[in-house]
């Protein structure tokens, strides 16, 4: 057909590729189980004794028993037997001795020969049995009455002919379904449970063995994924079962949110900064040291559910108010957005207020001052952006009005009078006056005064206020501009203006910055501090809007977003490329906390040292310093960064790139010392082998480019490539011998690949079983399948990792979770330990070099959580191990 395919032509033919192959392998599974049956009814028929089925060429041994082989569970013997007054003869089955082993599917008798029973075909059913198919041993056949002494074994090419090699396949198929239907017809020697579950509908996830009880099987949106297990494991029940002992500790947030956030910047009591990014709001206490009031470093207060919005500090320096956002959990249940207020020396939540109040999330938030902080002022983020007076101590709403259409910006109490309240935003400043119900929940009135501009030019945003000690109002603008609004007597003659007792009005306009003003401070002594957006500059005012002194912050740190005056003279700056900035207008400033502005994807973790590298889509290269919990460098990639890698000798470092492009940097010049393009689609992985000599790297046109590197890994050349997958490379991991690679792809394929060999990929699945591996960061495979949640559609887990010492399993989910898992992972619904803070998926998760800590990316909200492992052999002891709670997802979590 000519032409170019219509616009739903690919995924309708994608669609019809996905059910032809569903198709075939259910039409052989109906041919298996019509043969079984059918030889069945044939044994049944002629009540064949047990002695008569045998393997070719070996006799039966004594006590009418199979002997299993090593490694493989015992066999049983298939008897005949009538029950009761039954009229159909039933089979049953006698173990024999041996060895313990899996408890599902026929095994191998001993001394049978190793004859594919067909192959899993990548990513899903399996394909039919044949001569030279490759697949695990292990297949019970039918025996033929007594023959010659001589006679040779059947799976000899010179044993039969062409014409009966056919019957003799189909024989073998038939009597080893019929084992299995035979043992899975009656589940009470097994306790009331069936190996193999129910398969669910498209999305659901089941393991079972199959046919022959040496693999597991999983289905995520209908596609069934073989595992082979390997040959050292006798059972499945010999694995671990609980979660593990080694327990996470939030040790380090990197990142502030002032991108898209205001209000986001305060200095307690104590000394400490507040400030939040994702879900946890952080206590910074400039200097470094332990974590603690007393010795710096950070604390974190991790009550919130989903991304903190503001931030309001009592007048006592030491609660603070915390509004989040509204957000859905992983069952699809929206999560309500709410304020909570919180004790900063203890991290103990006092108060929860407007569960169920608020729509879409909490924009705003201010306490009162004139009356100790009894009252809490509060604008969501719905339509009407709601205007609320609540009672802090009781939790009660005392009052409640529409405000406006237009987004509100800020909110805030006049420290002299709380009756009055000032809300500011998109055109507009609104004059509040509130009025009775402070005993009687609900019963207040709230009435505005709209501020009006006058001659003055109306600005399209008022992004921030501040009240002078004197009672005015200063207001900055998007025009750049300063207002002063000073208090004149109500002008009840004008209509719609409200009953309030006073008024505003603007008394003096100074132009202050180019560009928006984004954060006004009043400082102890009087003076007010500005922040511009589009120029940068600091400055500090005097009585009469008189410019005393200014500072300009660097291009790289973005405009200022907020501004919060510190201990002595040391004033701390948050900017809108997500740092925080220590120092004064007199010597300038300098950053304490950095982070990435836009969503994550890439980390890799050094070889040896504590540290890490980080790339997403603000197309910075970020590497981190583990101990200090700072920047190292940074330099700009020009395009997104995906995926990254250490070499083994962590001299150089390897960037894949969304456009196909991956480049090699020194890591202590920062210079490119390689730059390749690999097609043109973007690179998912790129991992070094752990000898340092080859580079794989996963793109999504399918192929994964093998390069040999040098010795310092500064050059590189084209080895191969793998070509196999049918879909985009998500996951690789090399070998401990650094020969082959295990690789996952979109469509859930399980490939491996000889790279020393010709980078040929490698049929036979099943011989890779006890193969080792020198990470594990693959989301598939049998060591690892129990992270799975029930009902899974395959996106559910964006990243894995095994730690070094291959005692747990790190794993990442697509909502907001961090996970714990024992390692190997190998059984379904699996419990693990959780635990929250990121607001948006996390993208990624890696073990530092000594397992001493583990690093996760968020997505969108662009924050890096560095977690200390304790427990263990860890740096603190672990806790109890508690129960395995069911009801928790997925996989029978324990949030902590």
């Amino acid at each position: 057909m000519d032409g170019a395919a219509g616009p739903g032509e690919g995924p309708a033919r994608e669609a019809l590729q996905s059910l032809s192959q569903r198709l075939r392998v259910q039409e052989q599974e109906m041919e298996l189980v019509k043969a079984a049956l059918a030889e069945a009814l044939r044994l049944l028929r002629l009540q064949v004794p047990p002695s008569s089925l045998q393997v070719s060429g070996t006799p039966a041994p004594p006590g009418d028993s199979f002997a299993a082989p090593p490694g493989l569970p015992p066999t049983r013997t298939p008897s005949l037997v009538s029950r009761g007054t039954q009229t159909e003869t039933e089979v049953e089955f006698k173990s024999s001795p041996g060895p313990p082993g899996l408890s599902n599917g026929p095994p191998a008798p001993q001394g049978a020969s190793e004859e594919p029973s067909g192959t899993q075909s990548e990513g899903g059913g399996s394909s039919s049995s044949g001569a030279g198919s490759p697949g695990p041993p292990g297949i019970l056949r039918p025996l033929q009455p007594p023959q010659r002494a001589d006679t040779p074994r059947r799976n000899s090419s010179s044993s039969s002919s062409p014409s009966e090699r056919p019957r003799q396949k189909l024989s073998r198929k038939a009597i080893s379904s019929a084992n299995l239907l035979v043992r899975s017809g009656s589940t009470e020697s097994r306790g009331g449970k069936d190996p193999l579950s129910s398969p669910g509908g498209p999305g659901s996830r089941r393991s079972n063995y199959n046919l022959e009880g040496i693999s597991v099987k999983m289905f995520l949106r209908g596609r069934p994924i073989t595992m082979y297990i390997p040959s050292g494991i006798r059972s499945l029940e010999e694995l671990p079962s609980g979660p593990p002992p080694e327990t996470l500790c939030l040790d380090w947030v990197y990142g502030y949110r002032g991108r898209d956030s205001r209000s986001n910047l305060f200095v307690l009591r104590s000394g400490e900064v507040v400030y939040f990014i994702a879900c946890v709001v952080v206590l910074y206490r400039p200097g470094g040291g332990p974590g603690g009031p007393g010795g710096g470093g950070q604390r974190h207060y991790r009550g919130h559910t989903d991304c903190v919005r503001c931030l309001a500090v009592h007048p006592d320096g030491v609660r603070v108010a915390s509004g989040q956002t509204a957000g859905v959990d992983k069952d699809g249940k929206p999560l309500q957005p709410v304020v909570h207020i919180w004790d900063s020396e203890t991290l103990l939540k006092l108060q929860e207020i407007g569960l169920g109040a608020f729509e879409r999330g909490v924009g705003a938030l201010a306490f009162s001052a004139a009356d100790q902080g009894a009252f809490l002022c509060v604008v969501d983020d719905s339509n009407e952006h709601m205007l609320s007076v609540w009672d802090c101590s009781r939790g009660v709403k005392l009052a409640e009005i529409k405000s406006t259409n237009d987004s509100v910006l800020a909110v805030g109490f006049n420290p002299r009078d709380s009756s009055c309240i000032v809300t500011s935003g998109k055109s507009h400043v609104h004059f509040w006056n509130w009025s009775g119900g402070v005993g009687v929940p609900g019963n207040g009135t709230l009435t505005r005064k709209q501020g009006v501009f006058g001659k003055y030019k109306k600005p399209k945003f008022i992004p921030c206020f501040v009240f002078l000690p004197d009672g005015d109002i200063l207001t900055g603008d998007s025009e750049g501009n300063i207002l002063t609004w000073g208090r004149s007597a109500s002008d009840s003659k004008t209509p719609g203006r409200g009953g309030a007792k006073e008024t505003y009005g603007i008394v003096a306009q100074a132009h202050a910055h180019e560009g928006s003003i984004f954060a006004l401070c009043l400082q102890r002594d009087g003076t007010v501090l500005s922040g511009g957006g589009r120029d940068r500059r600091l400055v500090q005012w005097g009585p009469g809007l008189v410019a005393l002194q200014e500072a300009e912050i660097p291009e790289h740190f973005g405009a200022v977003r907020a501004i919060a005056e510190g201990l002595g003279s040391e004033l701390l700056v948050g900017t809108t490329k997500n740092a925080l900035l220590r120092g004064d207008l007199a010597q300038g400033f300098s950053p304490v906390i950095q982070g990435h502005t836009d969503e994550l994807w890439g980390l890799c973790t050094h070889p040896s040292q504590n540290r890490f590298l980080t790339c997403g889509h603000d197309r910075q290269l970020c590497l981190w310093d583990g101990e200090s919990h700072a920047l190292a460098w940074s330099i700009d990639l020009k395009e997104t960064g995906l995926c990254a890698d250490f070499h083994p000798s962590g001299a150089v470092v390897a960037v894949g790139l969304n456009t196909g492009r991956w480049l090699v940097l020194d890591t202590e010049t920062r210079e490119i010392v390689s730059d390749v393009i690999d097609g043109n689609e973007q690179l998912s992985v790129v991992r070094y082998s752990p000898d340092g000599l080859y580079l794989a790297i996963g793109s999504h046109d399918n192929v994964i480019y093998i390069y040999s590197v040098s010795s310092d890994g500064a050059k590189s050349s084209r080895f191969g490539r793998c070509m196999g997958h049918s879909s985009f490379i998500t996951h690789l991991d090399w070998s401990k011998d650094g020969n082959f690679i295990m690789s996952n792809s979109g469509d859930y394929e399980i490939l491996y690949w000889d790279v020393a060999g010709g980078c040929k990929q490698l049929k036979n699945r099943y011989e890779s079983r006890d193969r080792e591996w020198a990470t594990y960061t693959c989301v598939l495979g049998f060591h690892v399948y129990g992270v799975w949640p029930d009902g899974s559609d395959g996106t559910d887990i964006n990243s894995l990792c095994r730690s070094h010492n291959e005692r747990v399993v790190a794993v990442a989910d697509d909502f907001c979770k961090v996970h714990l898992f024992q390692y190997p992972c190998a059984r379904a619904k699996a419990p693990s330990r959780m635990y929250g803070g990121h607001g948006s998926h996390v993208t990624s998760v890696r073990f530092t070099h000594d397992d001493s800590h583990l690093v996760s990316l968020g997505g969108k909200d662009a924050s890096i959580f560095q977690w200390r492992v304790l427990g263990a052999g860890g740096a603190g002891p672990a806790p109890a191990t508690p129960s395995r709670t069911p009801s928790l997802s997925p996989a029978s979590s324990l949030d902590v």
